[in-house]
This record gives structure tokens, C-alpha cells and sequence, in this order.
């Protein structure tokens, strides 16, 4: 295996080969789980095959059984710049794998392919049993890209801005002590909602939808309606709904002064404490993620197939 780790590759645009003219594929792997390591020596085999490159990260390949083909990115460089010249990343892995990967497409641009090898994958295009399929609209590029809102995250304590930080599915406001509360106040676009003591705020996008905000009470958005969400975790209120917004509202949650210190979490993978008094602003992220599609399915199939929803008896529009 070839290392890249004093040399990356120049860069180059989304869906363009490297300067060696050859077509790179960079791959990103629950290298954990005994099924996403044979799912990846099928993937790599498949694309070496037809004569597409792949990079991986250095210290995945060591769970890997990969040929001397494979280029390999030092740990030291786990950035977006890794996959200059590379024109798609295919991740293997569950939920978690997949956000991991959206970190790496949002900051390169480069077009994410997730193959689902955990439970849900609601950001998975593909299952297991597909891999074959996979490779083969890989090389012959039969899969179109599609953009998902991100949400930009600030943070702010006595005015002042301590921390940013962005969202593929949500940026959720949570307690951090679990015999007391959190008082919160909400504001949308400089107004004040609603305060209540509750065990957080989730304020998602639409693909975050069917993620935390989905579990915590708030409505299925299908991902091309644009805009913005905001929904209460155990809520000791009266009113305390989940709220959809225009994309260009600017979301707040402010912990109040005397309340314990609470803690932001952006996409379950990337937190900060939030001390009393701190206040949160969410609005539409500037960069998306670029998704790869293979399947021209409805997000109505979809989440029939991923929630195994009861269809049965359903006879269709008259004709």
C-alpha cells in the first residue's frame, strides 16, 4: 500500500480524477465491526478491478485486509484535504459512521455514498446486500448528487462569541445533571417564544428530522421542504411544541442565569459546555453536504422501508 501521508493528493474539483488522471475513490470504514471489514475488501476489490483508485485513512487500513494498490492518508491529516482529487467517499458503517463521513464531505465538497451497515441509515443509499450494485454505478458514475442543508451553530457567553460549530442533522441544548431541569428560553428570529424548564432543545434540519428530533416528538419533514426545526425534550409546560420555521429564521436558546450548566451536542459528535447564562444561535449553514443518490425512490418508500411502516391493505389513487 502506497502512503500518502507526507503528499496528499492535488486538489481537484468534485467528480474530477487527480493529477495522475486517475479516478479516486476515498473510503471510510466502521472498521469495528466485522461486516464493514469484509463489506470494504468487496468494495475495494470492486473498484481496483476497474481500474478505480482508493484512499483510506492509515490507521483504518490496519484493520484492513487491503492490496499494495491502496493509497494511505496518515491520521495525522484526518481533514477534508484527504480527499483532494478524490470524486466520491463511500462510507461503510451505521449512524454514526455516516455523520463522520458528512464532517469529511462538507469540509471537501467531495460527494458522500453511504452504505448502511447498522439499523436505521436514514443517510444510507445503499444496504449491505448491494455492495455489487454499488461498485457498479460507482465506475460507470450512474448516481446523481443532491444537497443537504446544514445548519451554522454559535455560541455566545456575556455577549461574547466562545464557540461555532455546524450540523447535519441537529444541534441539540441538553441538561447535563439528571435530577435537575434546564430553564430555557426560546427566541425566533429576535422574538421570545416560550420558557420551561425541560431536559433540552433539539433544533434540527429536515434530514435531522427522522434522527434525535424524530425520538424526542417532532414532525418527519421530507429533506427537499426547506427549513428549519425546533422541538422540546420533556418539557414541563404547557405549551411546548415542536416548531418548523423558514429556513432563514435565526433560532436561540438561552440557559438561564441560575440553572445548572448545560452542554451542546452538534450531531451527537462534537459537544461544549454551555454555562448559565450561555446563549445558542442556530440558522441555515452556508455549506451543505453533498449526498450521492442511486435510486430515484420517493423519502414516502423510504421511510416506510426504514420505520417498516404498515402498508398492507393500501389499494392506491382511483384511476
Amino acid at each position: 500500500m502506497s502512503d500518502l501521508s507526507g503528499d496528499p493528493a492535488q486538489s481537484g474539483e468534485s467528480g474530477k480524477s487527480g493529477e495522475s488522471g486517475k479516478r479516486t475513490v476515498f473510503l471510510l470504514a466502521h472498521t469495528g465491526r466485522p461486516a464493514a471489514i469484509r463489506s470494504a475488501e468487496l468494495v475495494v476489490q470492486g473498484l481496483l478491478r476497474s481500474g478505480l483508485g482508493v484512499r483510506v485513512l492509515r490507521h483504518e487500513a490496519v484493520d484492513l485486509p487491503l492490496p499494495p494498490e491502496v493509497e494511505l492518508v496518515a491520521e495525522s491529516e484526518c481533514t477534508p484535504e484527504v480527499l483532494d482529487g478524490c470524486e466520491l467517499l463511500i462510507v461503510l458503517g451505521g449512524d454514526g459512521t455516516l455523520l463522520r463521513g458528512a464532517e469529511f464531505a462538507r469540509g471537501s465538497g467531495v460527494p458522500m455514498l453511504g452504505v448502511n451497515l447498522g439499523r436505521v441509515g436514514f443517510l444510507a443509499e445503499a444496504e449491505r446486500d448491494d455492495l455489487d450494485k454499488v461498485v457498479a454505478r460507482v465506475v460507470t458514475r450512474d448516481y446523481e448528487v443532491e444537497e443537504r442543508m446544514t445548519l451554522d451553530v454559535v455560541v455566545r457567553t456575556n455577549g461574547d462569541v466562545v464557540h461555532r460549530d455546524w450540523a447535519l442533522n441537529e444541534a441539540a441544548v441538553q441538561k447535563v445533571s439528571p435530577e435537575r431541569m434546564l430553564e430555557v428560553v426560546l427566541e425566533i428570529d429576535g422574538r421570545p417564544v416560550s420558557g420551561f424548564g425541560c431536559d433540552g432543545i433539539v433544533c434540527a434540519t429536515p434530514t435531522g428530522s427522522t434522527a434525535y428530533a424524530f425520538s424526542a416528538g417532532g414532525p418527519v419533514v421530507w429533506p427537499e421542504v426547506e427549513a428549519l426545526l425546533m422541538v422540546p425534550i420533556s418539557a414541563h409546560a404547557l405549551f411546548a411544541k415542536p416548531l418548523v420555521t423558514s429556513p432563514d429564521s435565526v433560532l436561540a436558546v438561552e440557559v438561564q442565569t441560575g440553572t445548572p450548566h448545560g452542554v451542546l451536542w452538534c450531531d451527537g459528535r462534537r459537544t461544549v459546555e454551555l454555562p448559565s447564562g450561555a446563549r445558542v444561535e442556530v440558522r441555515r449553514g452556508t455549506v451543505p453536504v453533498r449526498l450521492a443518490r442511486l435510486h430515484h425512490a420517493s423519502f414516502t418508500d423510504r421511510l416506510v422501508a426504514k420505520f417498516a411502516l404498515p402498508v398492507s391493505g393500501w389499494r392506491g389513487a382511483p384511476h
